[in-house]
């Protein structure tokens, strides 16, 4: 097995498969990626949704569109408007923006219209007034996935997508711990991963100042409490990260349900819970 070792997108991504990944392969995977990066990092000033944050009305359309939004609309009804794509600023004001400044200045709420507010049909995408998309609930998932696809289609044999924390396997099977989030050299149990994607989110990832972390809920700005952490098993990594995110909330398990997604995820007071039919090896 051959393993190839990158930064990208602010983390560790490893590439596994049974031959060394070719140049031109790395080539094409290196574009993909900065091509992901330049239309949806709000951390880059280049950016497209950084150009619709700064007031620019309509930018083109990104490929990736309809794919995240369509997905985003169907979270957003199932957690009632707790996850929403328009939560940029709010992240920003407790530190989490751009510049990182990780200084908390109070909860603010996202919009709770961004359907009508954000546009992403014909040949653009707009928002009616600036604000800052951020995909984070399910970006790294989805480029994952387009990682992943770009690899199968010139790659014989197996390949394993890894960014940490958010992977896809394709020819072999992963077992993988469940990290702890309150002790991270321990694990809650094991689950195998087989020709699937597994997606992990926790509170103690992104986290600083008191109880901060990167899970908001956007209808008040305020950190998600009740859960600690979260993984979901599903056929594409964007709907396991999507299944990850919507765990935190009320309203996720009955999603994970419809789209036939495996999760487990830990509470805040230390127990455990998991789906109907999950195959997690866990530790209780």
């Amino acid at each position: 097995m051959f393993a190839w070792n990158f930064e990208a997108i602010g983390t560790h991504w490893q590439i596994n498969t049974d031959r060394p990944v070719s140049h031109g392969d790395r080539a094409r995977v290196t574009a993909l990626i900065d091509r992901f990066e330049h239309e949806w990092s709000r951390f880059r000033a280049d950016s497209a949704v950084s150009a619709l944050a700064n007031g620019v009305a309509q930018v083109p359309l990104p490929p990736d569109a309809p794919a995240l939004f369509d997905t985003y609309a169907q979270l957003s009804a199932a957690t009632d408007g707790a996850v929403n794509p328009l939560v940029g600023d709010a992240l920003a004001r407790r530190g989490y923006g751009p510049e990182v400044s990780l200084i908390d200045r109070g909860a603010q709420a996202a919009p709770e219209d961004w359907r009508r507010m954000l546009a992403w049909s014909g040949e653009h995408l707009s928002l009616t007034e600036p604000a800052m998309v951020d995909i984070g609930a399910i970006g790294k998932g989805r480029l994952v996935d387009i990682v992943f696809e770009a690899l199968c289609a010139t790659t014989s044999g197996t390949v394993v997508v890894d960014a940490s924390g958010d992977s896809r396997v394709r020819g072999q099977t992963q077992r993988v711990g469940l990290e702890h989030p309150f002790d991270t050299r321990r694990a809650i149990g094991v689950i195998e991963v087989s020709d699937a994607a597994l997606c992990a989110s926790a509170t103690n990832r992104r986290a600083w100042g008191e109880g901060l972390h990167h899970v908001l809920d956007a209808r008040t700005g305020e950190p998600v409490r009740a859960i600690a952490a979260t993984w979901a098993i599903a056929e594409t990594a964007m709907r396991a990260d999507a299944i990850a995110t919507a765990l935190f909330f009320d309203g996720g398990p009955e999603l994970a349900f419809e789209w036939d997604v495996q999760w487990v995820r830990m509470t805040t007071d230390g127990s455990v819970q998991w789906s109907p039919g999950s195959k997690a090896e866990l530790f209780l």
